[in-house]
């Protein structure tokens, strides 16, 4: 590649537009040191929808093929690329929607495209907390350097697309933040049924149909059993050859995941503190409310009672939706829920 970047650059006074496109930009000069008058537009205002279709373009080019499909479906599916903050018009993913609008059926074409094999077993050696996923703080010099000898999270993520920028501050001139996130349910759905063997769950999608049962006939007794089997049968071994497992988050990683990978709606309510998240579900015409606990932190019977001292129902009542409130407690001991605390309003 080096050898073509010296030729584009001898040929300068011929060329009047070049644009490179990829998944990766490196911050070592070593590959790109025979072009090194680049521009990086990736983040910027005037081309942030230059590698995607827009609303306006799925209504009005592809109209003729909208019915019989979904369109609020399709949003939540596909839509939801950003490159720059809550202002910027979001994109969607090109090659979903093409597939789509050909099979006449949803499913995660993108992701099915390529494994990340590479990602799955970095996120695993980094013990990544799964919850954070969807609100991963960062800053531009991270989102920006690619070294192909240390690969940071943030880049990595965030250039091979299972992330987009969900938010944008700039606190001081010149420094600016940035909150990650899923760009849509096709990828936040695939990449943590992809991640679950990783957190030690090796029958991923026959426990997420186990899952579905329950959740479809709103069955909580079931449910406390269906996730008391499901840390039960961690093998002994996954603990001993995993550094995750050392990680208090991890309980609510798998959580977390389990659930993610069912699709639906989810919201994690706080993803700073590691190992006893709240996390928020609308399935099915019910709304289900977690706390999480680590009993050998602090004393068992807290998690329910949390939810109800902050009132974290209180959004949820103008719904008009069955609202569950479940303190679910974690032992590290014993590698199990030893409480699901249930509460309905």
């Amino acid at each position: 590649l080096k050898n073509l970047y010296s030729v584009l650059k001898d040929a300068d006074p011929y060329l009047h537009l070049v644009l490179l496109t990829g998944v990766s930009k490196f911050s070592k000069v070593s590959l790109f040191s025979g072009l090194n008058n680049l521009r990086d537009i990736t983040l910027l205002p005037d081309y942030t929808t230059l590698c995607g279709y827009t609303d306006e373009d799925l209504d009005t080019v592809f109209a003729p093929e909208l019915p019989g499909l979904d369109r609020d479906a399709i949003r939540q599916w596909y839509n939801g690329y950003r490159w720059g903050g809550q202002e910027v018009t979001s994109v969607y993913n090109p090659f979903d929607v093409l597939l789509l609008l050909q099979n006449r059926q949803f499913g995660p074409y993108w992701f099915e495209s390529a494994t990340p094999t590479f990602l799955v077993d970095m996120l695993r050696q980094r013990g990544i907390y799964t919850p954070s996923l969807d609100h991963w703080e960062t800053e531009y010099e991270l989102l920006s350097q690619f070294d192909v000898d240390n690969i940071s999270t943030d880049a990595l993520l965030f250039q091979a697309g299972y992330l987009t920028i969900k938010t944008l501050e700039e606190p001081m001139l010149g420094y600016r933040q940035y909150t990650l996130g899923f760009p849509n349910q096709e990828v936040e759905t695939s990449l943590n049924l992809a991640l679950l063997p990783s957190l030690g769950l090796e029958n991923a999608p026959r426990e997420r149909r186990t899952l579905f049962t329950h959740l479809r006939n709103h069955d909580l007794a079931g449910l406390e059993s269906h996730l008391k089997a499901l840390y039960a049968g961690l093998p002994h071994d996954w603990y001993r050859n995993n550094p995750i497992a050392q990680y208090e988050g991890h309980y609510a990683s798998v959580f977390y995941s389990h659930f993610a990978a069912l699709g639906g709606q989810i919201t994690v309510e706080d993803s700073s503190h590691h190992g006893k998240v709240d996390m928020a579900v609308d399935f099915a015409g019910h709304i289900y409310l977690f706390e999480f606990k680590v009993v050998e932190q602090l004393p068992e019977g807290k998690a329910l009672a949390q939810i109800q001292a902050k009132g974290y129902a209180d959004k949820y009542r103008a719904t008009g939706k069955p609202i569950h409130l479940i303190g679910v407690e974690f032992s590290r001991e014993r590698r199990q829920i030893v409480a699901f605390d249930v509460e309905t309003i």
